[in-house]
């Protein structure tokens, strides 16, 4: 009764951890992550549930195992390629996390610079800050620096009578100087 032979050693993931990019490298730890995963996904093999349950049940109608080691193997495979599959795919939300992030910052700031041209052309809204109601504290306080302290007396009254925040007026306080 031939019994399904057992992994040795350590474990070992399906891909390596990996850390956040710095600033600096942060295209070619890209690259990189990417390149990564392409060749996890080239060694990798797709066995369906049902393939594997139809070889193993070849296997025990052969007499090569018994049911219950067939049962066994075909459990310990799904496990497996459970944990592959979900560390595979966390790997590539790691990646996605970290365009998404890149992107945000690179439209953010096209947008601020745009905001700044359009203020010296004196197009658009009158008011010193485009978008201001759907931007975050940080967003607002990196803009300040560009506001001349009437436009900043203006963005303070916007402020305290919609948002009130905190961080906010003490930035723009700090900006008047």
């Amino acid at each position: 009764m031939p019994q399904a032979k057992k992994p040795t050693g350590a474990k070992q993931r399906a891909t390596p951890k990996r850390r956040a990019p710095s600033p600096a490298g942060a295209d070619a730890s890209l690259r990189d992550s990417l390149s990564e995963l392409r060749t996890t996904l080239t060694r990798g093999v797709v066995l369906t549930r049902e393939r594997i349950n139809e070889t193993l049940e070849d296997a025990v109608r052969r007499g090569r195992m018994t049911r219950d080691d067939a049962e066994e193997l075909a459990a310990s495979l799904m496990g497996i390629g459970r944990r592959q599959a979900q560390d595979l795919l966390a790997d590539v939300d790691v990646l996605l996390g970290t365009s998404r992030r890149r992107t945000a910052q690179s439209t953010d700031a096209i947008v601020r610079q745009v905001d700044k041209a359009r203020r010296a052309a004196g197009l658009g809204s009158t008011f010193p800050i485009m978008g201001y109601d759907e931007l975050t504290a940080a967003q607002i306080a990196e803009r300040l620096t560009d506001l001349t302290p009437a436009q900043l007396r203006k963005v303070r009254d916007h402020e305290r009578r919609n948002a009130n925040r905190k961080s906010v007026l003490t930035a723009i306080d700090r900006a008047l100087g």
